[in-house]
């Protein structure tokens, strides 16, 4: 007879795709048996993370972040939005109860940064903050759940973070939108390289990895994990297929009003939209055009339609051909729509 399994698993993200890892730490909270004890590690590439019932136009800067590259990811736990780059050392703890809770995690964390020669304590719900000079400092934020059987406690090791790029996609763009939404908040913060120089993250990991074997008094192979390694969990490519689609991460959005409004030389608009899930339920359009008949077929077509540029330009073109003597106010139209959703 071959041996029990451990219950201990170390799952090691060799990816740094966001919607990769994000469908990991689902898969492990919803689905993996919670007679495990799992640790997984992994690091995100640049990322603004959102809160499962944050509104993504309102809370994040859309259009500067495609210029430069930056992923949107909603995580289906609630909070705030984080900005993730690789200057942050990510974990995630998932195990079953009783016998489990925050406070376990938490000590192996701090057992790690002590390790690397760091005293850190831990304050309020989620925080670890460290003692300097110029007062405390967090250097670590995480969030916990749990279910009736398990426990799951996931956070970030600021290493090397740009604190400043938080800002540049936390500031919405000033669009007129009258959101029920979470606004994020942002606290006073230090990377672990100001305390330790030279720190990297596979230091990081070595010591996380130390900690949760010397709690749990065994040690485990580490199971490396990515888009072409995928993980053995329940469910998984199911979780990921969702996790990449737009329909979660900008769809999923509460219920929200937009306003839009804009001066052409042949006359003034202003759109109403009521925004559901990602799709149009009602528009409005007014203006003082001379000729009003292209934007009343707009506002008709734009019920049902998503939230997303691409949409406006299909409908745009559509109308193009459907009103040639009018192609160059609508083109006009277009170009101001696509820049405005985006």
């Amino acid at each position: 007879m071959s041996p029990p399994m451990s219950p201990l698993r170390l799952l090691v993200s060799d990816s740094q795709d966001p919607l990769f890892n994000l469908a990991v730490e689902e898969c492990i909270f919803r689905q993996m048996d919670p007679a495990q004890r799992v640790l997984f590690l992994w690091r995100n590439a640049n990322t603004v993370v959102i809160g499962r019932a944050q509104n993504p136009w309102k809370e994040c800067n859309t259009r500067r972040m495609e210029e430069d590259g930056v992923t949107l990811a909603r995580r289906s736990s609630g909070g705030g939005a984080v900005f993730h780059d690789l200057g942050n050392s990510c974990f995630t703890f998932m195990a079953g109860k009783p016998g489990y809770d925050k406070s376990v995690s938490t000590a192996i964390v701090l057992d790690a940064l002590s390790r690397l020669g760091i005293a850190a304590f831990a304050s309020g719900r989620n925080d670890l903050l460290v003692a300097t000079a110029d007062g405390d400092r967090k250097v670590s934020g995480s969030a916990y759940r749990e279910t009736q059987d398990r426990g799951f406690h996931h956070g970030t090791l600021l290493l090397d973070a740009d604190l400043g790029r938080l800002a540049n996609y936390l500031n919405p763009d000033p669009k007129k939108l009258a959101a029920k939404g979470i606004t994020s908040v942002r606290s006073r913060v230090a990377n672990l390289c100001e305390l330790l120089p030279g720190i990297d993250h596979q230091q990081v990991n070595d010591a996380l990895i130390e900690a949760f074997f010397h709690y749990y008094g065994e040690r485990v192979a580490p199971e490396h994990i990515s888009p072409e390694q995928m993980p053995d969990l329940p469910g998984f490519a199911e979780t990921f297929a969702r996790q990449r689609s737009w329909e979660w991460n900008f769809g999923h959005a509460p219920a929200f009003s937009h306003q839009l409004d804009e001066r052409f030389g042949w006359g003034g608009v202003e759109l109403h939209f009521d925004v559901e899930k990602g799709v149009i339920g009602r528009a409005q359009i007014f203006s003082d055009s001379l000729d009003p008949a292209p934007l009343d077929v707009l506002a008709e077509r734009l019920v049902g339609a998503s939230y997303r540029p691409e949409a406006m330009a299909v409908l745009l073109r559509q109308l193009m051909s459907e009103f040639p003597a009018r192609a160059h106010e609508l083109a006009e139209l277009e170009a101001w729509l696509v820049t405005a959703l985006r």
